[in-house]
């Protein structure tokens, strides 16, 4: 529990079978108090009403109060978020919702718990609710064409902020992922949503707070959180790589000094930082290194490395690397976080797993290809269903994890992974799974917002063919380097390619063109070849 938690007078249980059995034997809810450790809301709702004597004593009375780490649990968080931390769910001892909110004032606490108990009362389990998204049915099918990536290409400039730059018309969040998929197709967007970031989501420090309360990207909301900051830090570096301004290498650059400055704690990166002035008793940072987002950010430092030569963002890009392979990864699972409770096989962890070493492969060669094609496998062995697309991680747990959720930015995350492992080991099963994972969504691709442009990413590669150069030279060669340079990032680079020593040529779908020897003839060989 947190130091917040523990101030409280609430009895808090731990997450798991044991407090769901308590609620249906004491024939009462549970209530989910969903928090994050980054969350300066969370530690208020903790001191401003669950700290209320009267309000604990109910809550102690009449349900079974459980206290969860969103990030620890990323599966409980998508099935009881209610929009924001805290989170706080009433549900059935199955597990079911029956009302929710997010932070609550005492008074307005003490009218919720009072519904809640009449609900209870009068309808008693019947009163519960499975969420639409865990409902069951299966996800909108299609085959996958060009028709998806033309279809969100579409979104970016109908959801596009000419005046302010960003996607939308309210709080702006920085969206790195659909900075990355406009670069190829709307640039200018995504370099004015970037400029738009750089001015007014920068902290002093070179962290990234998480988004902006007003559309005109003022009013920042203070916490920062690695996964925000690794995304951000990918983003530039690769809109650095497209228009060669060094103002996007410098905000990378930032980035990185935040990174490796605060969150680093000797071995991986700590999750997040909370706002505010910490003290040495509690500095603010949540230190649990967590695997998808170790594996994120080891992507984005890897990437910056690739077009720079940044020697500190390649080291801590590989002594992250190490932490997952020797921590977190066993054979093809992964566990969240370093804790004998950890969740294990998650697809969020196994999707940016294997992206993070199938682009260790590409940039820093050795055998980091191993572990992405041995976790890939696994992830498609226990995670991909019949439908083609994947669920959140195995379907069982307390409450309703039991109940299966296909995340749609995951998957897209692992399928646009698949695309790179085809091309680096030649293996079709890899894209024939990412056609699969994309298919499984694309019927709904003319319903679907900026906010999941990584899809659009993943369709793309999947339903075209992405720039694919093959290099028989060692990874850090001119040659290599200059391949990792070309000025397309949902490129694949394959490194110690079967062929001649010293050359490098473009696979196309009509076969391998001429080669070349020097980068600068390799520069006019992919010109040529698109």
């Amino acid at each position: 529990m947190s130091e917040s938690a523990d101030g409280t007078r609430v009895e808090w249980r731990e997450w798991g079978d044991a407090a769901f059995a308590e609620a249906a034997e004491r024939d009462v809810p549970v209530l989910v108090s969903l928090v994050a450790s980054w969350s300066d809301w969370c530690r208020q709702m903790d001191e401003r009403t669950f700290a209320e004597p009267r309000i604990a004593a109910n809550v102690n009375d009449d349900f079974v109060p459980v206290r969860v780490d969103a990030d620890e649990r990323p599966r409980v968080r998508e099935r009881y978020n209610m929009g924001g931390f805290p989170s706080t769910v009433f549900v059935t001892p199955e597990g079911e919702h029956i009302a929710g909110a997010t932070f609550l004032e005492p008074e307005g606490f003490r009218q919720v718990l009072q519904r809640v108990r009449e609900t209870w009362n009068e309808k008693g389990a019947e009163a519960g609710r499975v969420p639409r998204s865990l409902q069951g049915g299966e996800p909108p099918a299609a085959p996958v064409s060009g028709e998806v990536e033309r279809l969100l290409a579409g979104q970016l400039s109908d959801q596009f902020d000419a005046e302010h730059g960003g996607w939308g018309t309210s709080e702006k969040f920085p969206l790195p992922a659909t900075v990355e998929f406009a670069l190829k197709r709307e640039r200018e967007q995504a370099l004015r949503t970037l400029d738009a970031i750089r001015r007014n989501l920068a902290a002093e420090d070179g962290g990234v707070y998480r988004f902006a309360h007003e559309r005109n990207w003022s009013d920042p909301q203070r916490e920062t959180v690695l996964s925000e900051n690794a995304s951000v830090l990918r983003a530039l570096a690769n809109a650095y790589l497209h228009s060669g301004e060094d103002d996007y290498r410098t905000a990378a650059e930032d980035v990185v000094d935040y990174a490796t400055g605060t969150l680093w704690t000797g071995e991986a990166f700590a999750a997040s930082e909370r706002p505010g002035e910490g003290d040495a008793a509690d500095p603010g940072v949540d230190e649990t290194a967590y695997a998808d987002v170790n594996a994120l950010a080891a992507d984005a430092l890897l990437t910056l490395a690739a077009y720079t030569d940044d020697e500190r963002a390649r080291r801590y890009a590989e002594r992250t690397l190490d932490y997952l392979a020797d921590v977190l990864v066993d054979d093809g699972e992964v566990r969240h976080f370093a804790g004998e409770d950890a969740p294990v096989g998650l697809l969020a962890d196994r999707a940016q797993v294997v992206r993070a070493f199938a682009t260790a492969a590409q940039v820093l060669g050795g055998d980091y290809l191993d572990t992405a094609r041995t976790v890939a496998d696994a992830a498609i062995d226990d995670l991909q269903d019949a439908t083609g697309a994947f669920r959140d991680g195995p379907e069982s747990g307390a409450g309703l994890l039991d109940q299966p959720l296909r995340p749609i930015d995951d998957a897209a995350v692992l399928a646009d992974a698949l695309v790179d492992l085809h091309h680096l080991t030649g293996e079709a099963r890899y894209l024939d799974s990412a056609r699969n994972a994309v298919g499984a969504f694309a019927g709904a691709a003319d319903r679907m917002g900026v906010q999941v442009a990584a899809y659009g990413t993943a369709a793309a590669r999947v339903a075209g063919d992405p720039l694919v150069i093959a290099v028989a030279d060692e990874a850090g060669s001119d040659l290599h380097r200059a391949a990792l340079r070309m000025a397309d990032h949902e490129k694949v680079v394959v490194p110690n390619a079967d062929g001649d020593a010293g050359t490098a040529w473009v696979e196309t779908p009509d076969g391998a063109t001429d080669t070349v020897s020097e980068p600068a003839a390799l520069a006019d060989l992919v010109a040529d070849s698109r």
